[in-house]
């Protein structure tokens, strides 16, 4: 048995958007997965290792909601490695692909796409890039798929589809969706514009008729959809809302307010939509949630939820959330060396991204003194 306690906690964001705070002081980590609250070391036994967070904010890892992987940490867009350990960097210990295509050559017919989401889809729970938990091989949805097809891929592993092609055949696409909800897959679909050659432009009619589960950059990836349609989706649809570091943030504002207005915060989730033409971002999440904390009326925590618990929730997921069995993927935040907030909760309002102090994976720390974010104010020691 491995035992780690974290001590010395300044604020616990839990990862739910409903009680996002809590003071706990210290945390107790058994074998990889969260196992008590305000522990009293003299009474915890074969405890390994004792991590003083010096007063620094506790969160869970975080999530991109929407990610472009191909296998392992390379990017034949950009042609660029390790672009995952960078992330890790950042805050990140999940993502979810949204597709793989960037995959040279991408097949376009039923039996390649099927291939290649089960081939990234078990690639990537083989080997994690870094430690890092990709949800990957997403099944992008073509013409002349079967109902067996979904079944198959569903079977292998396969946890979410895609519309991003043009499916010319309108009740073909209703069977596509109800054929992935009976198989428990997550349907995502493009919103907006198009972003690549053969991807083509959706409005919010052709979106609602195959009744999706996530409205894939509603705030544009890059190019958004009418902002009466976007308005139409949010007021008279249930499904979560992904916003994107690289789609349009004056719309990413807009659909924040309208949201905080509704009182339906738990249906966001933040993504970057990266590697893609707009590049890569290793600290994305984090600039896209203190940027929408510091110009809205989002809450610091209530940001660090939405790419928390909220993603994890989506997609179903056991990560994400900072509660008994969880995993123990946790992140320590701290105020900026130099920056003039108390901590990271105010520096994020204030427009500072945090510093990143600790990363952590099942228990396991990844990162330590990171090397991507400013300095940490506080230091934090491990005996």
């Amino acid at each position: 048995m491995t035992r780690s306690v974290i001590k010395n906690i300044g604020k616990v964001v839990t990862g739910s958007i409903r009680n996002p705070i809590e003071n706990w002081e210290s945390l107790l980590i058994t074998d990889g997965k969260i196992d008590g609250f305000n522990v009293d070391l003299k009474t915890t036994q074969d405890v390994q290792h004792v991590i003083d967070a010096s007063g620094m904010t506790l969160i869970p890892g975080l999530y991109d909601s929407h990610t472009h992987p191909v296998f392992g940490g390379y990017s034949p867009r950009l042609k660029i490695m390790d672009w995952i350990e960078s992330y890790l960097r950042g805050g990140i210990t999940s993502m979810i692909s949204t597709g793989e295509l960037h995959l040279p050559g991408r097949p376009h017919d039923p039996q390649g796409v099927k291939a290649l989401a089960i081939l990234a889809s078990k690639s990537y729970r083989n080997e994690r890039p870094s430690g890092v938990k990709v949800q990957g091989g997403t099944l992008i949805l073509e013409t002349g798929l079967k109902e067996k097809d979904f079944e198959e891929v569903a079977s292998a592993g396969v946890r979410a589809v895609k519309f991003i092609e043009a499916i010319n055949d309108g009740e073909e696409a209703i069977r596509f969706s109800k054929w992935a909800k009976k198989n428990n897959l997550k349907v995502i679909i493009h919103c907006g514009g198009t972003s690549l050659p053969d991807v083509p432009t959706s409005t919010a009619q052709s979106i609602i008729e195959v009744e999706p589960d996530i409205l894939a950059h509603l705030n544009g990836g890059p190019t958004p959809l009418s902002i009466n349609d976007i308005d139409y989706l949010i007021h008279n649809t249930p499904w979560a809302i992904d916003l994107i570091r690289f789609g349009n943030f004056k719309l990413a504002l807009h659909i924040i307010e309208a949201v905080i207005k509704i009182d339906a915060l738990e249906r966001v989730i933040l993504g970057t939509d990266s590697p893609t033409a707009s590049g890569m971002e290793p600290l994305g999440i984090l600039h896209l949630m203190t940027s929408l904390a510091s110009l809205s009326n989002l809450k610091p925590e209530q940001a660090i939820c939405m790419a928390t618990g909220n993603t994890s929730k989506v997609y179903t997921l056991p990560a994400g959330r900072v509660e008994i069995g969880a995993p123990a993927d946790l992140v320590l935040l701290d105020t900026p060396l130099g920056g003039l907030a108390n901590s990271a909760l105010e520096s994020m309002k204030a427009g500072d991204i945090p510093a990143i102090g600790m990363v952590m994976i099942d228990g396991d720390v990844r990162v330590l003194r990171n090397s991507l974010t400013p300095p940490t104010q506080r230091k934090i020691t491990i005996s």
